[in-house]
């Protein structure tokens, strides 16, 4: 793989390189936020490990400014130990995994690998279709007619959730269950933010709905010639 390391540390910055390029990657460092912007939106790298404590321009900008323009580059973010926020922060903002510092060498080599195969060629078994959307499970990433939608990854499980069962109606109890699992992180209130956020994205351009509202029962996800699966109360209501 094509790596690039964006950290200020120069001799942590050496260290990641030479131990990425001992196990065959080819790795290059930059040492701060806007030189690693510019050189990942330059020549897109597989993948980037990034530093969110960057001096100037921080690492959840540089993040945030990769996946504007839906840079296809898997990212791993590397936090200080006790900065949880950040790292959520991070993840929610689309980095595909994180690291708290200070951490052993291998655990960085072991992630970045990881990470490295989900860029495998999906099979007709990681792409979930409904009309012109395509998620793509194995890279998490979503397209429509061809055009990429950033999701962040709160996003692309509630999606990815719809998008498995297309027609099925989902209450917004069951979808928080399926994606947050844990009753202290969510309310309902939350997955009707998120719903509302999808729509925005996927059916940005005045694009076909896909996502529909079932009045009093949750919410379900269909291709536009697929026929209600609950009669005539069915359909897409107010947007939350």
């Amino acid at each position: 793989m094509r790596i690039l390391v964006v950290e200020d540390e120069s001799q942590l910055a050496g260290h990641i390189v030479r131990a990425l390029t001992r196990r065959n990657h080819t790795a290059e460092s930059r040492a701060d936020g806007a030189e690693g912007l510019r050189a990942a939106l330059t020549s897109p790298p597989d993948l980037i490990v990034l530093d969110l404590g960057l001096p100037g321009l921080d690492g959840l900008t540089v993040l945030a400014r990769l996946r504007a323009p839906a840079c296809p580059a898997r990212v791993l973010i590397l936090t200080a130990r006790g900065e949880v926020g950040h790292r959520v922060k991070g993840l929610e903002a689309g980095a595909d995994d994180s690291l708290a510092k200070p951490f052993a060498m291998e655990e960085l080599v072991a992630r970045v690998e990881a990470l490295g195969r989900r860029g495998a060629t999906p099979t007709a078994a990681d792409l979930l279709k409904a009309g012109d959307l395509v998620m793509d499970i194995l890279h998490r990433r979503v397209s429509r007619a061809g055009q990429p939608i950033a999701l962040s990854p709160r996003e692309f499980d509630v999606l990815q959730v719809l998008l498995q069962e297309p027609g099925r109606v989902f209450s917004r109890t069951e979808l928080c269950e399926r994606v947050w699992q844990r009753d202290h992180e969510y309310d309902t209130r939350t997955v009707e933010i998120f719903i509302t956020r999808l729509r925005k994205k996927i059916e940005v351009g005045g694009a076909v709905p896909l996502i529909h509202t079932i009045r009093s029962v949750g919410y379900t996800l269909r291709p536009p010639e697929a026929p209600s699966a609950v009669g005539p109360t069915a359909g897409r209501s107010s947007p939350l």
